[in-house]
């Protein structure tokens, strides 16, 4: 059952990768192009975006005294209902905030698997020289465990059948964080936020591999993660999680 629900969607995925190959790319000269062209990528490849609070000096942009997780969270507790890919709204998002970070709300189209940076990097060099497929991977800079590793991954969370749905014990939501201090898989009512994204402190969200390639099948990654986690796990110190935004109705 499990392998059926986490089975890839080829045709869906080879026709977000062909878009993005035919996307023009703005320069570099005009980052602000730059980041509404892979804004506006997302959202014709099926990904949904809502808008996220970004820095404001060393804190929040939102109105949350002492904010716990200061430009990583969603403006609205909406953030479902609002997430979109119709263009027009995107691009009025980004035009009228251009400093606003996004979020992706993931289990539609797309899972994340999320590692602590350290384990991710060995787990994405051991993936690449075994020749497995891997995904767009993006870099969340922070201190301790905030700073990881985003695997893009195809969903398991859209079975035909919702009889086929299965839950995992490495499902991760925003409320749950500190109880995933390893491998965090944001699938059905999760996010991560999309690169470029600007965090407190001049850290950052950026791509490592870009959202050209093609989304893998999330169990083929899933072992190596877990043993680079693992070694991870015992060595590091451990920083615990703050809490993240809680969900949205």
């Amino acid at each position: 059952m499990g392998s059926e629900s986490g089975r890839v969607k080829r045709g869906e995925q080879s026709r977000i990768s062909q878009w993005l190959r035919r996307r023009q790319k703005p320069t570099a000269e005009d980052p602000g192009a730059e980041r509404e062209a892979l804004l506006l990528a997302f959202a014709a490849a099926g990904l949904p975006l809502a808008p996220a609070a970004h820095p404001a000096g060393y804190r929040c942009s939102c109105d949350r005294i002492g904010c716990p997780t200061p430009a990583r969270h969603p403006v609205s507790f909406a953030w479902q209902t609002q997430s979109t890919t119709d263009r027009a709204q995107v691009e009025r998002w980004a035009r009228n905030e251009p400093r606003a970070n996004f979020i992706t709300a993931t289990g539609m189209v797309h899972d994340v698997l999320d590692v602590p940076l350290e384990a991710g990097a060995d787990a994405l060099a051991r993936l690449l020289e075994a020749g497995i497929e891997v995904g767009p991977v993006a870099e969340s800079g922070g201190t301790g465990d905030q700073a990881r590793m985003l695997f893009f991954t195809a969903t398991r969370g859209t079975p035909e059948d919702e009889d086929e749905w299965w839950p995992c014990a490495l499902d991760c939501h925003p409320e749950t964080m500190d109880e995933h201090p390893g491998l965090r898989w944001h699938c059905r009512g999760s996010y991560v936020l999309v690169p470029p994204a600007a965090l407190p402190g001049d850290q950052a969200v950026t791509w490592i591999r870009g959202i050209e390639h093609t989304l893998p099948d999330p169990l083929t990654l899933l072992e190596t993660l877990t043993d680079a986690c693992a070694a991870y796990a015992g060595t590091a110190n451990s920083t615990p999680a703050v809490v993240a935004w809680p969900l949205g109705q």
